[in-house]
């Protein structure tokens, strides 16, 4: 087992990244205080992975189960309310710890419930998708979607660690690991580029679900997070970056209706059109957008946008939450491995990327 620790200046909490760490009572008792416990899944999930989890806890006798409809379109109010309804129906109260098993989804809305039940109760991320495992489940945004934006509703809130059992991904589909590969490659991008070449040669072992290759790629993209986090907590800054290819990837997602297309996959065609952007401006080559464009094609995810208008894009751009004053900003690449958060980019140039989408 690898342990990686996100350290805020009065506080910090472990990742753990290892294999059969949902049975592994040990070690999730350091983290269980109390005596009461929520587990938070959804219905795919929980046929697989709730027993084994139960089991491990049953030197807790109080444990509830709440179990959601699987899919992005019900990260909503009506999912939050039900979280809230059957920890007030089995009388919870602050000392509760609920614990979130499942994907991206399963893990924001927990954390959202625990951020704001009774004012705050203790959560434990535990991602069972590629893409939660490296990115959702690490660094304290949780949230709920609104109908006319992605993640609009939310808080900062970070649970008390992060457990990563490698082995969950065996039942993961396909689609779902080339989703999580977008936000793996997305480190390669922003900050890591020896990272992005280790990708491009390992890119097969990683498609192939290779326990070994898939742990390293965890481990670096936590790391890499871990880091960034770690510097700016609340997004104030530098953590911007880790939205690489999200602000147009939000529109696509909120354009074509949530679950249609996977973040991941919204996230990779975006990561393509912020290099396009970012090549018009003179900061990457033909070659390095190339080089964008097949590892994200060898990860099994799409490279080119569905159809949507040009003012569609732009207005669904304009609700995300790095505008300002009505400035769209985004993230672009400087160069291979390096992204800054700019409004110092040429409109025109933008709205060029945009129209090559089909319409």
């Amino acid at each position: 087992m690898k342990t990686i620790h996100i350290q805020f200046n009065e506080r910090s909490y472990p990742i753990y990244i290892g294999q059969d760490l949902i049975s592994d009572y040990d070690l999730l008792s350091q983290h269980l205080p109390h005596k009461k416990i929520a587990v938070v899944t959804n219905n795919l999930v929980a046929d697989i992975y709730l027993k084994p989890l139960l089991d491990s806890l049953s030197p807790h006798k109080d444990v509830i189960s709440i179990i959601l409809p699987d899919g992005e379109k019900y990260k909503n109010t009506d999912s939050l309310n039900t979280i809230y309804s059957e920890l007030l129906k089995n009388k919870a109260d602050r000392n509760i710890t609920l614990i979130a098993l499942g994907g991206g989804v399963i893990g924001d809305i927990t954390g959202f419930a625990a951020a704001t039940y009774m004012r705050g109760v203790n959560f434990i991320q535990m991602p069972t998708t590629l893409l939660s495992q490296v990115d959702s489940s690490v660094g304290g945004k949780t949230g709920i979607n609104h109908p006319q934006g992605k993640n609009m509703i939310g808080a900062f809130y970070q649970p008390k660690c992060v457990i990563t059992d490698v082995n969950v991904l065996k039942t993961l589909p396909s689609r779902e690991l080339s989703a999580g590969l977008a936000e793996v490659i997305k480190y390669g991008l922003i900050r890591d580029s020896k990272f992005f070449e280790w990708l491009e040669d390992n890119i097969q072992s990683l498609t192939e679900m290779n326990p070994e290759y898939l742990t390293e790629a965890i481990l670096r993209s936590c790391q890499n997070k871990a880091d960034v986090v770690e510097a700016d907590e609340f997004e104030s800054g530098i953590r911007a970056i880790l939205n690489l290819g999200h602000t147009f990837g939000h529109a696509i997602e909120v354009a074509e209706g949530y679950g249609n297309w996977l973040h991941g996959e919204a996230v990779g065609v975006g990561m393509v059109m912020a290099a396009r952007l970012s090549q018009c401006m003179g900061w990457l080559s033909d070659e390095d957008v190339k080089r964008i464009v097949r590892l994200i094609k060898n990860a099994g995810l799409p490279t080119e946008p569905p159809k949507i208008s040009v003012e569609k894009y732009l207005a669904l751009m304009m609700l995300d939450k790095k505008t300002k004053d009505g400035q769209i900003n985004l993230v672009l690449q400087k160069a291979m491995g390096e992204a800054i958060l700019t409004k110092d980019y040429d409109f025109k140039k933008l709205r060029q990327i945009l129209e090559q989408s089909p319409h």
